[in-house]
């Protein structure tokens, strides 16, 4: 059999778009503002979160839930007309106004001049929450060196330029410092997604390291590693990947947004002051049970309905 042919992605039934069982394309607007949270409404109170890819998917429901629990907050990303719209809803929802700044983390320029402008804003800086970042499904054999390069300079060296930066103005404040880092469960690889993989990695070792180096500072890095979280970003992946997704964790189903603004609201809150170094795993239990396939499952891995 042709290698290629047996990598080929088996074909699905693509699901109707009126499925109430089709994955979602993300938490709405109106859940925003209205699901509940387990949290006191002051919990974040007094304290300032900058968020980078503030402005869809995990980084606007963490905006927003770090808004609704008090926080002064700051967003980046690249498309402002998204700031602008998360802007608007958090303003409309909380009556506070946060920090928007269209920006690119790979710029280390702009880094430096995005955490100038919240503590200049705010006073301080006190969690800085690392979720800007991308990736496309693709087979490793064929990325393009531009394609590599493009996931590698965001995920890893962007959000090294974040930690970099940050750390040395909380140092020569003299004022202690919280990071919390988005990558992913890379324990097992990350078939269709080595790109990511490799930079993903790097940043939890980093993080790790880290931990140790700056504790001194007073500086406290961790990782949340989400699984199969619908949002925006389920957009790049073909619809008959998608419908799988959700079968290789054991609870069977997808998180949302909201799942890790929770858990990113815990480690911005004084409750994780002991918590550092730690990668949380948030996956429905895949890490135990299967791997998921982005581009599609291919024919080789596909026997008797393997997830």
């Amino acid at each position: 059999m042709d290698a290629r042919r047996m990598n080929a992605p088996t074909s699905h039934v693509r699901p109707d778009p009126n499925d109430p069982t089709r994955p979602r394309r993300g938490v709405t607007e109106e859940e925003l503002v209205t699901r509940p949270t387990v949290y006191r409404d002051d919990l974040l109170a007094g304290k300032t979160v900058l968020i980078t890819g503030g402005g869809s998917g995990m980084g606007k429901a963490t905006a927003m839930l770090a808004s609704r629990l008090g926080a002064n907050v700051a967003i980046s990303g690249r498309k402002q007309e998204k700031l602008d719209a998360t802007q608007a809803l958090i303003k409309a929802a909380t009556g506070r106004d946060i920090l928007t700044q269209s920006m690119t983390i790979r710029e280390p320029e702009q880094v430096e001049a995005l955490l100038d402008a919240t503590i200049e804003r705010f006073g301080a800086i006190d969690t800085i929450v690392n979720n800007a970042g991308g990736q496309f499904p693709q087979d490793a054999i064929d990325f393009s060196r531009k394609g590599w390069l493009a996931v590698i300079d965001t995920n890893l060296n962007g959000t090294w330029w974040m930690m970099q930066e940050a750390a040395k103005r909380w140092r020569d404040a003299g004022k202690p410092g919280n990071i919390i880092n988005m990558v992913a469960n890379v324990e097992r690889g990350m078939p269709q997604a080595a790109h990511t993989c490799a930079a993903r990695a790097g940043v939890i070792y980093l993080s790790k390291t880290l931990a140790t180096e700056w504790a001194p500072f007073n500086i406290r890095v961790n990782c949340i590693g989400p699984g199969v979280i619908e949002t925006e970003g389920f957009a790049v992946y073909p619809e008959e990947a998608l419908v799988r997704f959700h079968k290789a964790n054991p609870m069977k189903k997808r998180g949302d947004a909201w799942d890790v603004a929770e858990m990113i609201a815990y480690l911005a809150s004084d409750a994780a002051d002991f918590v550092n170094g730690d990668l949380i795993i948030l996956d429905g239990g895949q890490a135990q049970w299967g791997v998921v396939w982005p581009g599609g499952m291919p024919d080789y891995f596909n026997e008797g309905g393997a997830a």
